[in-house]
């Protein structure tokens, strides 16, 4: 497994333009969202306990998170405990649906879409997949960098990101001229 700076670094070689990480603020927290609602309607037997697919999506997502870095760990706990329990209180009151789900996640697609217009990269997950769950916990990590926490990690994730950008436009520029 990649290590908290490698996963964070490669994320951020291609989220370095202000505008398309404005953009990933709300579209990622969209994405995240209408993921959990849609597990939300699936709906499982556990020991007896009826259980939505989205609790059960987060137990593997945290665990995944405090392996990689416990502090931005609790911070995704923050942010994801009130999102399943949004979509969890969806399902129950009787509103959470297919189509509002699928709303929400094209909506917050395109936000994604239009910001990697104005990063002039394209989204990490198309080389690396597993960056689909790296997306949320960058996006906790530079909240922290904001309120001047886990400097540390900031200074060793931003420079190797910058190296890795200067890496691939190097390899765009060569392909061109090639």
């Amino acid at each position: 497994m990649k290590s908290a700076i490698e996963q964070l670094s490669d994320y951020k070689s291609v989220h370095l333009n202000a505008t398309n990480l404005k953009t990933h603020f709300v579209g990622i927290p969209l994405i995240i969202w209408s993921i959990f609602l849609l597990l939300s309607l699936l709906r499982l037997e556990i020991a007896g306990l009826v259980v939505g697919g989205s609790v059960l999506l987060l137990i593997p997502v945290m665990l995944y998170y405090l392996l990689l870095h416990w502090r931005l760990a609790i911070g995704m706990a923050v942010f994801m405990v009130p999102v399943v329990a949004s979509t969890e209180w969806f399902y129950h009151t009787g509103d959470a649906s297919v189509w509002l789900a699928l709303l929400v996640f094209a909506v917050g697609w395109g936000f994604q879409f239009i910001g990697h217009y104005y990063e002039k990269a394209k989204p990490a997950f198309l080389d690396d997949i597993s960056q689909l769950f790296i997306g949320p916990f960058f996006l906790m990590a530079e909240i922290y960098f904001m309120l001047g926490w886990a400097k540390s990690l900031e200074h060793s994730i931003t420079p190797l990101a910058k190296d890795k950008r200067l890496l691939l436009e190097q390899a765009k520029t060569t392909r061109v001229t090639d």
